[in-house]
């Protein structure tokens, strides 16, 4: 029984080990491979040594693409943060049989593609939609906002789209806090901001670190948002890697692009680890 339990493992092992080199690693490999390399004339690449796609990255053109996309990303994730904050501080101060139907909440919108929503979006805030309907109905407005194929359009896709992935770290990191140092704060004449300053925003740092990742760096590759909510006058990322790819067939600098968006993510991983490994350190005290 233990040597087919053995075997058994290490297939199990051995087969996700092959499928991450396979469609994960080789991939990745490939696309800095050809970031390297030149474009061709008659040929997606020509395999010429050649730096010219990093180069043009540093073109104002494209240095504004990425500052737009940067700002943006950036602007969502505290905009996430600062909602699901509170949400998950709720969730996780409350009753234990409660906590599941909250969580649920959270999880129903992955039932429906992203995509969907992102077009129902458009039914709510377009100049005919049901938000200014009612608001119109309300009598707040006087006519219709128009909020549809603009920056703040892409950004409401944005927190829409990511806002769980914000909330579950922050719960996750919420879950196992030692509320007994909240209320020996509280005992030693700390207030409500003070509290949330040097005692629980310290002790979730985690959660907050690995919450903005996931919001970040999704929302720089989201082009579909852009082009549906932002009506394509919001060029992104997303939208400068996948035009590099089917439209404009430029190959190295589309890769070069992607190669770029790859070491962010893995310095703002290693932020985080540095985080994790400083918290573990520094202990409960």
């Amino acid at each position: 029984m233990q040597a087919e339990s053995g075997t058994f493992r290490g297939v199990a092992v051995a087969g996700t080990w092959f499928w991450l080199l396979l469609f994960a690693l080789l991939p990745n490999l490939m696309v800095v491979a050809v970031s390297f390399m030149a474009r061709g004339d008659d040929e997606f690449v020509r395999f010429a040594f050649s730096l010219e796609s990093y180069a043009r990255l540093l073109d104002p053109l494209y240095a504004g693409v990425f500052w737009s996309s940067f700002r943006l990303a950036a602007i969502a994730t505290l905009i996430c943060l600062m909602v699901a904050y509170p949400f998950a501080l709720g969730v996780a101060r409350a009753p234990p049989r409660w906590r599941p139907a909250l969580l649920a909440l959270v999880v129903i919108p992955f039932w429906t593609s992203s995509l969907v929503r992102t077009y129902a979006i458009v039914i709510l805030i377009k100049t005919e939609g049901l938000l200014n309907e009612a608001l119109l109905g309300l009598g707040l407005i006087g006519e219709p906002l128009e909020i549809l194929y603009t920056e703040t359009a892409v950004l409401i896709g944005f927190v829409y789209t990511e806002l769980p992935f914000m909330i579950l770290p922050l719960y996750a990191a919420m879950e196992k806090l030692d509320w007994r140092l909240v209320e020996a704060a509280r005992d030693l004449g700390a207030g409500s901001w003070a509290v949330l300053r040097r005692v629980l925003v310290p002790l979730t740092l985690p959660g907050i670190i690995a919450g903005a990742m996931l919001v970040f760096l999704p929302a720089l590759g989201m082009f579909y948002v852009a082009d549906v909510l932002g009506g394509a006058k919001e060029l992104l990322i997303g939208n400068l890697i996948r035009d590099q790819f089917l439209s404009a067939r430029d190959w190295p600098f589309g890769a070069a692009a992607s190669v770029v968006v790859t070491l962010l993510m893995a310095g703002l991983i290693g932020v985080y680890a540095l985080s994790r490994r400083r918290l573990d350190a520094r202990g409960p005290a």
